[in-house]
């Protein structure tokens, strides 16, 4: 798929990675719808790339209703529908037992809610569409890029809502790859590791240090345009479907 052809639902597009990926495809000619929920980015997001190039829609990825209304109204505006890049997540960090109690359920729930179901709910959704697109090369309708995080493989004490909602992420990857096979619809995953987002830089700078030093080689946190410059290869290599990547550094999670 070349890039100026891309078509794209971006979920949290206006911040961090999600911001990055949509950078990267509109530089290169393509048109990106951003789902997300933070309104005021969105509407300077989508004044840096242009009316014509990108709308914001707000989205709640977990609620399924107004994720088929907003793909179908994505689609309209793109003109066509053939990607969909999932980078909404929240972190949900808390300790199983707690200083004072064990983790509300409820604060499990919401991780898992939006981080798995809702990549979950936003691929079917967005699949639902592809699968009537005319077939390009090799039969390709569409692409579905899910992000994880090496949390999926390598959990911190703290991160068991967080690495139980990304692993689930990898675990659909391949399963969901094989179904949609016969749609020409490819699914991807990245797992990256430890990213300059908005999170990382409300960090005290002894913590991000701490955090470059852990990581083998290159030494420092990864850039956001490295992730949406993997997204863009992913893109156009049709032969890569089905798999995970992670993109880390070398890095493997201490327990915390």
């Amino acid at each position: 798929m070349q890039l100026d052809s891309v078509r794209a639902i971006v979920t949290g597009g206006v911040s961090g990675l999600g911001l990055a990926v949509a950078q990267h495809l509109v530089a290169n000619g393509g048109k990106v719808a951003l789902f997300d929920l933070n309104d005021d980015k969105g509407a300077a997001a989508v004044a840096q790339f242009g009316d014509a190039k990108a709308r914001y829609f707000r989205t709640d990825v977990s609620d399924e209703a107004g994720v088929v209304a907003n793909v179908a109204a994505a689609r309209d505006f793109l003109g066509g529908l053939n990607v969909a890049i999932n980078c909404a997540g929240i972190l949900g960090a808390g300790r199983v037992l707690g200083k004072d109690a064990p983790m509300p359920l409820a604060q499990f729930q919401s991780t898992v809610m939006v981080n798995l179901v809702g990549s979950f709910n936003v691929a079917k959704a967005a699949a639902n569409l592809m699968q009537h697109n005319e077939a390009g090369d090799d039969g390709e309708r569409g692409v579905i890029v899910n992000t994880a995080s090496v949390a999926a493989y390598e959990g911190q004490i703290g991160q068991a809502a967080y690495s139980a909602s990304k692993g689930g992420v990898v675990g659909m990857t391949l399963p969901m790859a094989r179904e949609l096979s016969r749609f020409g619809i490819r699914v991807m995953t990245i797992a990256p590791g430890i990213f300059w987002t908005p999170m990382v830089d409300g960090m005290p700078e002894s913590v991000q240090q701490s955090l470059s030093a852990s990581i083998p080689f290159p030494s420092r946190l990864g850039r956001p345009e490295e992730f949406a410059d993997l997204v863009a290869y992913i893109l156009g290599n049709r032969y890569l479907n089905g798999e995970t990547i992670r993109l880390d550094g070398a890095t493997r999670l201490a327990p915390k």
